[in-house]
């Protein structure tokens, strides 16, 4: 009976400190006034694109091969077979698109350019390709959009997937070869620049649930894929920094953060799945970031130690993508220890995600930590009805409001995204946009909710 005891009285040591280290952050929003929103004079705003999702004929690379297959069963990897096609035809239309910029009163644009247009060949660059994007970053400028570009969005050129992808850390030359092509033409106009989006996502969607490509399930290769997207944008920083205008540049990575809440905080389980899934989703990227170091350990499933002290200094800005949390409730299957389940009362997005705007604070309170300025690089919520955007922009701004007024660095935000467009594994179903996308006639048409944004940046000034 003792031991009975003792037993009882360590589980509830354990979840007492769980609950005290992570509380589930919850604002009273009847009592909070986020009418009037003012933000510190050099703040700046701007809206997001990936090139993949939004310029279409994106025919070389692997997102376009995964949209023309089938999985074991035969079923489509896109919901309803859905493919990208010409998406929003934004290669054709982006003098337009950019007058879509200045009506929402935004500064800056995040766009990403394709390495497969660029380089469809190993080592061959297309110079159309490459007069493209000048003439782009040009009228952009010319238009006063200050330009922030990313150099990998999910995508790889055919060739480099047949190589293996980032499955191979000797695969980051060629990568690295790519940048610096792109930069020694575009760094003296283009000052900001975004190296790896997401690269917690990449590798998780993509080797562990499987649901991006290559499509694989492989816990441990997805921390190694994870480890060399890392490691590509370490070397990518230091040697675009060695180069002419490296030292004016701006070089960052983008990161998704979001928690991991127990369904039931008084069940060890659930608490546990959370941390293991915060190890691998988010602490692999911040210790590394942080302390140049990459250690898990969990048995049976991955295990991998990497160490690189220069890491530490890999970066001039931390860009935080965030979107939501997630409550993970422990079950046992042996396929999938976790299920996400949601809370009654809070407000769901198309996407399988609550409005959660106080994830964006403790998300920020978090990365702050890295010790370098902060840029949101992306923040939207996918709303067909278009009824939630609204309370969605207001609240998640406010959120990062919050943060600045404690003294938080936080340079920008970058609204997820400009219009409608190609959601990777979701097809065309969520709309994200500001601008309502009529994918027949590629009409752009500005939601109503989305005029909150341009109110907010309105009153910001």
């Amino acid at each position: 009976m003792i031991l009975l005891y003792f037993f009882i009285l360590i589980y509830v040591v354990i979840i007492a400190y769980f609950n005290l280290k992570y509380p589930e952050l919850r604002w009273n929003w009847d009592i909070i006034n986020d009418s009037n929103l003012k933000f510190p004079k050099n703040f700046f705003w701007g809206t997001a694109t990936a090139a993949h999702q939004v310029e279409g004929n994106c025919e070389n690379n692997n997102w376009y091969d995964w949209e023309n297959s089938v999985d074991k069963k035969g079923l489509p990897r896109i919901k309803d077979n859905q493919k990208s096609g010409i998406a929003c035809d934004h290669w054709n239309n982006y003098k337009q698109d950019t007058e879509l910029l200045k009506k929402l009163g935004v500064s800056h644009y995040r766009l990403s350019i394709e390495w497969s247009k660029i380089e469809p060949q190993q080592g061959e660059f297309d110079q159309s390709v490459l007069n493209h994007y000048s003439d782009l970053i040009s009228y952009l400028i010319k238009n006063n959009i200050t330009p922030y570009i990313t150099l990998h969005h999910f995508t790889n050129p055919l060739w480099f997937d047949k190589l293996g992808g980032f499955e191979k850390k000797s695969n980051i030359k060629y990568f690295k070869n790519f940048c610096k092509t792109v930069f020694s033409i575009y760094s003296k106009e283009v000052k900001n620049w975004c190296t790896i989006n997401e690269p917690e996502v990449y590798s998780v969607m993509g080797y562990f649930i499987g649901i991006f490509p290559p499509g694989k399930k492989n816990p441990q290769l997805a921390a190694i894929v994870h480890r060399n997207l890392l490691i590509a944008h370490t070397e990518v920083y230091q040697e675009l920094k060695k180069m002419k205008n490296g030292d004016s540049s701006s070089i960052g990575i983008v990161k998704n953060v979001m928690q991991f809440d127990p369904a039931r905080r008084w069940n060890l389980f659930d608490w546990i799945a959370c941390r293991v899934s915060d190890l691998v989703y988010n602490e692999m990227s911040f210790s590394y970031l942080k302390y140049g170091k990459i250690k898990i350990n969990i048995p049976f499933f991955i295990k991998l130690f990497y160490e690189d002290k220069q890491a530490m200094k890999a970066t001039d800005f931390f860009g935080l993508n965030y979107y939501s949390h997630i409550h993970l409730k422990f079950k046992f299957d042996k396929h999938e220890f976790f299920e996400n389940v949601y809370p009654k009362n809070d407000t769901m997005t198309d996407m399988e995600y609550t409005i959660y705007p106080e994830g964006l604070y403790r998300a920020i309170q978090r990365v702050k930590l890295i010790g370098k300025p902060i840029i949101i690089t992306e923040n939207g919520i996918a709303d067909k009805k278009d009824d939630r955007r609204k309370l969605f922009i207001r609240r998640y701004i406010y959120a990062m409001l919050r943060s600045i007024k404690e003294g938080v660095n936080v340079k920008g935000y970058f609204y997820w995204t400009l219009m409608d467009n190609f959601e990777w594994a979701e097809g065309y179903d969520m709309k994200f946009g500001l601008y309502k996308v009529d994918f027949e006639n590629q009409e752009r048409k500005l939601r109503d909710g989305s005029k909150e944004y341009i109110k907010i940046i309105n009153e910001s000034n």
